[in-house]
């Protein structure tokens, strides 16, 4: 079915530039054989933390940052209830210090490179047919990131702009899909990541609603980290390791699709935390390519 293909080329969403806010298992799945290639480019900013007990204004040191990334995505499925998926991101984070402070500190106000590879497997092992074309697939997925690049996380206070956490990560999620007749569909994931190099584990869920037909997608989603241990910024115990500390956030965006000609279309969309623990009150957006085959 045309309007199903379209669907399906919007998996890329899932894995989006920005930082890796949204669960990497939708409910749609490639089909044997089928795949997309997708290059995207994002860029969010902050010069808000939140801190514990409240935010504050102002990035310590840097006043303000902007990361930005150009990401290469691609999903494959080796069978109609397998999918494989693999991402590499190149990042650039950016800092507003003052060159006399960059001075006295040591300190630059930029850094980049690759970031982590991401490779997961995606099952589909149940679907249960509900009245005429509706339908409610159970997903799992398991999943292995590993630092790529050679950025560093151990330099003080010039770590707030690191492009990553240099975490070794397995991550494993299930999911529930509905799927309507009509183009709309719900979506609810619950998942954990034991984190290597002491960065906490933590629990990741979201929930993605949203509709699609042959000629456009639009999804709307709530994600959160709870992070299982760590420290907090400045509080007892904090020694300026940042990797280290508890990340909790609450985060909401917008994604969508629109092909254009055969097999291309482009993506893009927005989002921003509302609510954190130990981050910036970062938002921004998001736009690329879409090649599916």
């Amino acid at each position: 079915m045309k309007s199903m293909k379209i669907a399906l080329a919007i998996a890329v969403l899932s894995v989006p530039a920005l930082v890796k806010a949204q669960s990497p298992v939708n409910g749609f799945m490639q089909g044997k054989g089928k795949g997309n290639v997708v290059v995207s480019y994002s860029s969010e900013s902050y010069d808000k933390v939140f801190l514990v007990p409240t935010k504050v204004d102002g990035v310590p040191v840097f006043n303000k940052v902007t990361t930005t990334s150009v990401n290469v995505y691609g999903t494959y499925g080796i069978s109609n209830k397998v999918d494989l998926q693999l991402s590499v991101p190149y990042i650039k984070s950016k800092g507003e210090a003052s060159e006399q402070v960059l001075a006295n500190l040591g300190y630059t106000n930029e850094m980049k490179g690759l970031q982590d590879i991401s490779l997961y497997a995606k099952y589909n092992p149940y679907n249960f047919k509900i009245g005429k074309g509706n339908n409610i697939a159970l997903l799992g997925s398991i999943g292995f990131q590993a630092p790529i690049g050679d950025y560093k996380v151990d330099q003080g206070l010039q770590s707030i702009i690191a492009i990553g956490n240099r975490a070794t990560q397995l991550n494993t999620f299930i999911a529930a899909h509905f799927k309507g007749k009509n183009g709309t569909f719900l979506t609810g994931t619950l998942g954990y990541s034991i984190r290597g190099n002491d960065v906490p584990s933590a629990f990741i869920s979201e929930l993605k609603a949203g509709y699609a037909n042959k000629h456009f997608y639009v999804d709307v989603f709530a994600a959160s980290q709870l992070s299982s241990k760590g420290v907090d910024i400045v509080n007892e115990g904090f020694k300026g390791a940042f990797p280290l500390t508890k990340v909790n956030y609450n985060r909401i965006g917008i994604n969508a699709y629109v092909p254009v000609v055969k097999g291309f279309g482009i993506t893009g969309g927005f989002s921003a935390y509302v609510d954190g623990r130990n981050l910036g009150e970062a938002s921004g957006g998001y736009g690329g390519v879409v090649y599916s085959f």
